[in-house]
C-alpha cells in the first residue's frame, strides 16, 4: 500500500523523454499505487480542456487507463496549468483538488500545495496570481480561439522567462513565515508541495517536516509514501 505524489513535469512536445517517463509510471507502478497525487505545473502550459493537442490526447488517454484500473487520480492547479477543468477530469477520470488541501493519509494528516502561495516575496508574481486566478481574466482568456491562446501562451511564458531572470533566487523561494504559518492554520507536521525545483526535505518549528518535490528534466521526483508513513523523496534518471 503505497501513495505517490510527484509535480513539476512541465510536460511539452519539445521534451518527449519526460512524456515517455511519466507514461511509464501510469502504465507500471502507478497501476498499484493506492493513489497518484499531481501538484501542479503537469504541463508547461495549459491553455484550456478544448485544446487537441496531440500531447493532450495522449496524456488524457494514458491518465483514464490508469483509473479505469482502479488507481484514483489527484491533480492540483500549478501556475502553468490553472486552466484545467471539469471536462479534462471528465476525459480522464481524474480529481481537482484545491490548493491547499489537507488529506488524511494512513491516519496522518497531510498538507498539500502547489507551492507557489509560500512565495510571498515574489510580489509581482503573487499579484498576478490573484489576477488571472480571477473568473473574469479566465472568460476573457477563454474566449480567445485556441491558436489565439497558444500565441498569448508564448508571450506569457517569454515574459514570465525575463522577469524570472531578473529576481534574486531567494524571492522565488518560500518565505518561511509564511510556511510556518500554513502549518499552524492547517494543524498539520507535515506538507508536500512543488514548484521551487529545490526538492528537499526540511524540519522546520516542533517536529514539522516540509517536503518539497524537484520538477522533471534530465531526472524526475516522486515521494513514496506507504501505509507505515516511513516515505521516501527520491530521484530517478530520465532516458
Amino acid at each position: 500500500m503505497t501513495t505517490l505524489f510527484i509535480s513539476d513535469l512541465h510536460l511539452d512536445p519539445s521534451r518527449p523523454a519526460v512524456t515517455r517517463a511519466f507514461l511509464d509510471l501510469l502504465a507500471g507502478e502507478a497501476r498499484s499505487a493506492d493513489a497518484l497525487y499531481i501538484l501542479g505545473d503537469f504541463f508547461e502550459v495549459w491553455i484550456g480542456d478544448d485544446d487537441d493537442a496531440q500531447l493532450n490526447q495522449t496524456v488524457i488517454t494514458a491518465l483514464k487507463a490508469l483509473t479505469s484500473s482502479g488507481t484514483p487520480v489527484f491533480v492540483m492547479h500549478g501556475n502553468r496549468d490553472f486552466l484545467i477543468g471539469e471536462l479534462f477530469c471528465q476525459q480522464t477520470g481524474c480529481q481537482l483538488i484545491h490548493d491547499p488541501s489537507t488529506i488524511e493519509l494512513y491516519g496522518q494528516p497531510v498538507l498539500l500545495l502547489h507551492g507557489d502561495t509560500l512565495c510571498t516575496d515574489d510580489i509581482k508574481y503573487m499579484e498576478f496570481r490573484q489576477q488571472c486566478r480571477s473568473e473574469a481574466w479566465q472568460s476573457a482568456l477563454l474566449s480567445h480561439t485556441v491558436e489565439q491562446r497558444r500565441q498569448l501562451a508564448r508571450q506569457m511564458r517569454a515574459d514570465s522567462q525575463a522577469a524570472s531572470s531578473n529576481k534574486a533566487d531567494d524571492i522565488m523561494d518560500v518565505n518561511q513565515a509564511e510556511v510556518l504559518r500554513m502549518f499552524a492554520q492547517h494543524n498539520v507536521s507535515l506538507m508536500i508541495h512543488g514548484h521551487t525545483h529545490r526538492p528537499a526535505i526540511h524540519q522546520h518549528e516542533n517536529n514539522t517536516l516540509r517536503v518539497v518535490l524537484g520538477d522533471w528534466h534530465d531526472s524526475g521526483w516522486i515521494i513514496r509514501y506507504p501505509s507505515n508513513g516511513q516515505f521516501k523523496l527520491e530521484e530517478f534518471p530520465i532516458q
